[in-house]
């Protein structure tokens, strides 16, 4: 007979509040694990430091940081904003947290010489799944990758939480290849400057844009114009182009 034990109900609160004590204090810091493993925080919870609006000065005010996150509080006033080093191989992690309809999105290797950041920069899409507009599904590679079809469902692989809660995101970047993954799921991968990149490109937008993916380092960028969107946990690990 299996035997079952329960947990007083004022002890199981005091463990509850313990757990999420752990969690919180643990944001937007490294252990030494992930310092010892080349990781680096590229926000501290605290200020924009590192942080600026693609090709001016300063953070917009529609750009906030809340309670520990990065916060796209008011997408008329926000823009994209981009990080002041720039990568060509790494990982990055971050949790983000998307409002009803929201949609916004990851770019790399976003060069300056372009006229916005997605003139350059391939976008790691995120969205609200289930309200926003765009067709574009939130974790896809925009207009080039999606996922297979999930056979669990008979629909697209959709790894996202509802609204309201954090997710997870990992983009690795490296010339032998990229990955998406959402919630520890993964997506799928993808070459850059490969023959199967190059053609989907030449049959999407980005193909009326001669610098789109042609830049092998670049900035990180934000983006914060369609809609409310916080971030946290933002860490990167550069990669040497040997791995």
């Amino acid at each position: 007979m299996k035997r079952v034990f329960l947990i007083p109900l004022a002890l199981a609160a005091t463990l509850a509040l313990r757990v999420t004590a752990a969690d919180e204090s643990s944001i937007n810091t490294l252990t030494d694990a992930e310092k010892a493993a080349g990781w680096q925080l590229l926000f501290d919870g605290k200020d924009f430091n590192g942080w600026h609006n693609f090709k001016r000065e300063g953070v917009r005010p529609g750009w906030q940081v809340k309670d520990g996150a990065l916060v796209c509080a008011d997408p008329h006033n926000a823009g994209d904003i981009v990080t002041t080093g720039q990568y060509d191989w790494f990982e990055l992690q971050l949790d983000y947290n998307i409002s009803v309809a929201g949609n916004s999105g990851i770019m790399f290797h976003v060069a300056d010489e372009g006229g916005a950041v997605w003139a350059t920069g391939p976008e790691f899409q995120l969205e609200d799944n289930k309200e926003a507009s765009d067709p574009i599904r939130c974790g896809w590679l925009y207009a080039l990758y999606q996922p297979p079809t999930d056979p669990s469902t008979g629909k697209t692989l959709d790894a996202t939480k509802p609204v309201g809660e954090w997710n997870h995101v990992r983009l690795l970047v490296t010339p032998a290849k990229c990955e998406h993954d959402i919630n520890g799921v993964k997506y799928f991968e993808y070459v850059l400057g490969s023959d199967d990149f190059n053609r989907r490109v030449a049959q999407s937008k980005f193909a009326k844009m001669p610098g789109f993916a042609k830049f092998n380092r670049g900035h990180i960028a934000l983006q914060g114009d369609h809609g409310q969107v916080s971030f946290r946990n933002i860490k990167i690990r550069p990669i040497p182009a040997s791995q």
